[in-house]
């Protein structure tokens, strides 16, 4: 049983999802970038501004996703000391952060021809910021605290006050006057985008979770070599 969790299990099991994805992934890309450019319709009002949407959007939900499952399996990490999650962590981190990047690019472009402006320092804009720059604290200090117990410590502690802004992020257009929009897709209530433009939403949001799974798997598989390499020169 606990042999199928090997290092070595582990990576012939990467190597065979990675070709599984690998196989679908562009042909998932077409599909999406048709529905997305071609058939969807333009917006009544913004025109086709309104496409920028099928890469904002799905990248601000995975910025945020990634940013929740980091905090959420730092605390555990370090509640119990658990270092395979901190390894799933600082696979998932630098993601997590070029997600949150691209959801503040293309919210800028998206904000000039909508609002007349690049930027303001509106509660949403400003909360994406403060998440990017508890990503970019947590990377640092991966990448610079050389002793692992150390930065396991330290980069659970900025995962898990990070955690704070979560929230912050997701209400601050219920909370504040903000020139962002209201959710628009909503789990509990009635959804206000057309299904014209939902399929192609989803469909991107789709092809971007398998581009992260495939850098994920990759980053993953880079650690577990390093992880053997490390131990071959104890022996």
């Amino acid at each position: 049983m606990f042999s199928l969790f090997s290092i070595s299990n582990i990576y012939l099991i990467i190597e065979k999802i990675l070709k599984f994805i690998n196989s679908l992934f562009f042909l998932f890309l077409i599909i999406a970038l048709s529905f997305a450019l071609i058939f969807s319709p333009p917006d009544y009002i913004q025109g086709d501004t309104v496409r920028i949407m099928y890469v904002h959007v799905p990248s601000a939900w995975i910025g945020l996703g990634c940013f929740s499952f980091i905090a959420f399996t730092s605390l555990i990490s370090f509640l119990f000391k658990i270092k395979n999650i901190f390894i799933i962590n600082k696979s998932l981190a630098p993601i997590g952060l070029l997600f949150t990047c691209l959801a503040i690019t293309t919210g800028a472009i998206w904000g000039k021809p909508t609002w007349g402006t690049w930027w303001v320092w509106d509660a949403r804009l400003t909360s994406m910021i403060i998440l990017m720059l508890f990503y970019i604290a947590y990377v640092l200090s991966l990448k610079l605290i050389r002793k692992e117990d150390q930065s396991l410590k330290v980069s659970s502690l900025i995962a898990i006050v990070g955690a704070i802004n979560l929230p912050i992020i997701k209400y601050s257009v219920d909370w504040w006057s903000t020139l962002h929009q209201p959710a628009s897709i909503k789990i509990a209530d009635n959804t206000t985008i057309h299904p014209s433009m939902m399929v192609p939403l989803l469909l991107m949001l789709l092809v971007f979770f398998m581009y992260c799974a495939l850098i994920f798997l990759m980053k993953y598989k880079t650690e577990i070599i390093r992880i053997k390499k490390k131990n071959i020169k104890r022996l």
